[in-house]
């Protein structure tokens, strides 16, 4: 993946909110890819029970009897597309006042992790029209972060996605620690990239009211599956348009995808598919407790939406596009 050394950046979405205290998760609830650590201890049952129904039972609001959460709203509020932040305790590590142009992008992963999040709203806001708003962004955290809305979340969640604060959440040790690491994936720029296209799409379903939909939380069948499967499907949308997506500058921001960065980006969807996971972890595949899908199914709704012609109804996994 390279980037047009002449495309401006805007890194006012970006930040590095260092690290943060507080309560646990509370209401609102929040999205993100599946991963499991050792930290959180216990086998997969414990690891994917965790997952299923503190994170993805936790992103419409829905609790674990089916009741509303108190305080959950995925409503949107435009006093957070500006200036909202996150209370953080340590100090960042990451410069992201220092992207300017997509040459910064092509020599810095920060600047790249700024030039993917720009490509992103581009895309977004050309496809939506006038039912896109701009999200607070991505916030890069080291450890836990508290969030406006969500609670405390810690690096074992993994990527995510807050639709109170309407934020994506990164700590980017997860490329290396539990990516590479755990899973026996890989850290390639445009597995990075895929990532924060995922838990984007996230955010293009609270826009829609698609996350609203969501009443069954654990299953092959269930609506979290379909809500997750659908953000890939939105991840492969902005993947095949990619080298198109322009801003006001009329400057597309990435000028060159290859076959393996495609291939990268299947590569990571396969390995964060509910059954790799129970396999690697535990040496067994329950589907009773997916959250996210298979392997075959997450490359397949990815492929799916590299073929959909911006068409985004073919991302339709049975919650509708809106």
């Amino acid at each position: 993946m390279r980037f047009n050394p002449k495309a401006r950046l805007d890194n006012s979405r970006v930040q590095d909110v260092g690290s943060g205290g507080g309560g646990g998760l509370g209401g609102g609830g929040l999205s993100g890819l599946p991963i499991p650590t050792g930290k959180m201890g216990g086998g997969i049952g414990g690891i994917i029970l965790i997952i299923a129904l503190v994170i993805i039972s936790q992103c419409t609001g829905v609790d674990l009897t089916g009741g509303v959460l108190s305080g959950s709203t995925t409503s949107l509020d435009a006093s957070r597309f500006s200036g909202a932040s996150v209370a953080g305790t340590g100090s960042g590590t990451h410069d992201f006042s220092s992207c300017q142009t997509g040459d910064d992008a092509n020599n810095s992963e920060d600047c790249a992790l700024v030039a993917v999040e720009n490509s992103l709203g581009d895309y977004w806001s050309k496809e939506l029209g006038s039912q896109f708003q701009y999200e607070n962004g991505v916030h890069v955290f080291e450890g836990q972060v508290s969030t406006q809305g969500c609670g405390t979340a810690t690096e074992d969640v993994g990527p995510f996605y807050c639709p109170t604060d309407q934020t994506i959440y990164l700590d980017t040790a997860f490329y290396q620690d539990m990516l590479e690491g755990q899973l026996g994936g890989q850290d390639a720029p445009f597995v990075r990239a895929y990532v924060i296209a995922h838990e984007y799409g996230h955010h293009i379903q609270n826009l829609l009211g698609i996350m609203n939909k969501v009443k069954t939380q654990q299953g092959q069948n269930s609506d979290s599956v379909k809500l997750e499967l659908q953000a890939d499907c939105f991840a492969g949308m902005w993947a095949q348009a990619a080298t198109t997506a322009s801003g006001d500058d009329n400057e597309p921001l990435i000028s060159d995808l290859t076959d393996t960065d495609i291939s990268d980006a299947i590569g990571a969807a396969h390995d964060v598919g509910d059954d790799y996971i129970q396999n690697k972890m535990q040496g067994g595949t329950n589907p009773e407790s997916w959250t996210h899908g298979s392997s075959a199914q997450r490359e397949s709704e990815f492929k799916k939406g590299m073929a959909s012609n911006n068409d985004i109804s073919a991302c339709d996994t049975g919650l509708g596009v809106g």
